[in-house]
């Protein structure tokens, strides 16, 4: 509702406006400022701006971590990239797609129904040109996937979601199950038409050409976990649990690594002359004495003061202080 000037107010106003102390536009700002946007029930908005940002942090990794798999099986550079996040429904998701077309479906336990995949015939037609020996030239013209096509693919798109594994690891643990391959986009009956869906679109790079590929994930897929898609949560899951548990897994890898140790018992300075006449038997004095520390070294760097001594048949030293007391001590 309006808000009422009083009679002063008004005189006040038009007095302002007179002297040019206010302009007509700035009223008109005021008054965009009160105005109410459009929302569009059919299609409420559900993935926060910060849900969005977060699903595009995780599918950054994801794309990198294909690209170097596409390089590996396909003996040739492929680079994906994330162009673009946003909301939409199911049925403008699948009739933006071509037909026919490389769609992936899957699921990710814990995570509720499938996700799809929806990889672009032109690109799944350059992968099966270069797996059968070609040099992965685009289709012109685009026909059916053939049964064979369809094992080759299923069999590349597997691996592909495993990378879901990974790239979603600090913000919860999944585990891709692949469920089928469709190439008509009409059969696959996953949701309702009006259903919200979170549409991650990426290019992909091969050769001189650049398809696309995108992911869809439903809203109902990610609803239970809506808390933890957000950076904050992302970061600091990444610094405790995340951290703790590599540390751990580092640890158990180094600790029983060897290391070289060696005790210097002193030093003193000859000239080259003196070096060449050295022969058996010869005594050199070196800058220590006798009841002096030594110095312990791991790998060539000092770390210990140490008293040399003897035990039973051998020599040994004592540890009797650390060198570089301001190392981190690992508990």
């Amino acid at each position: 509702m309006a808000e009422v000037l009083s009679q002063s107010e008004i005189d006040a106003l038009l007095s302002a406006l007179s002297a040019g102390d206010v302009e007509p536009e700035q009223l008109k700002e005021k008054e965009e400022k009160h105005r109410v946007k459009k929302y569009d029930f059919r299609s409420p908005q559900k993935f926060s701006k910060e849900h969005i940002r977060t699903l595009e942090m995780v599918h950054d990794s994801f794309a990198r971590i294909v690209s170097n798999y596409l390089s590996g099986q396909l003996r040739k550079h492929v680079k994906m990239e994330i162009q673009t996040v946003e909301q939409i429904t199911y049925e403008e998701f699948i009739h933006s797609i071509p037909n026919p077309t490389v769609l992936t479906i899957f699921s990710m336990p814990p995570l509720q129904g499938n996700i799809l995949l929806e990889m672009n015939p032109e690109f799944s037609y350059q992968i099966l040109d270069i797996l059968l020996g070609g040099e992965g030239k685009r289709k012109t013209k685009l026909k059916d996937f053939s049964e064979i096509d369809k094992n080759i693919l299923s069999s590349i798109t597997s691996e592909m979601i495993n990378s879901m594994k990974l790239a979603w690891e600090d913000i919860i643990e999944v585990k891709p199950q692949f469920e089928v391959l469709e190439t008509n986009p009409a059969a696959s009956q996953t949701l309702a038409p009006n259903e919200a869906v979170a549409l991650l679109s990426f290019s992909v790079e091969l050769g001189k050409s650049t398809t696309y590929m995108n992911l869809c994930i439903p809203y109902l897929s990610v609803e239970k976990i809506l808390d933890k898609l957000i950076v904050q949560y992302w970061f600091k899951n990444d610094n405790s649990e995340v951290d703790t548990d590599a540390r751990e897994k580092i640890m158990a890898g180094i600790e029983p690594a060897k290391v070289n140790l060696h005790v210097e018992l002193g030093e003193t300075e000859i000239t080259l002359n003196d070096f060449l006449k050295l022969v058996k038997g010869d005594v050199l004095v070196l800058n220590t004495q006798y009841n002096s520390p030594v110095r312990v070294f791991v790998e060539d760097e000092e770390c210990f003061i140490a008293k040399p001594g003897i035990i039973g048949k051998n020599l040994g030293v004592e540890i009797l202080d650390i060198t570089d007391k301001d190392v981190i001590e690992i508990e």
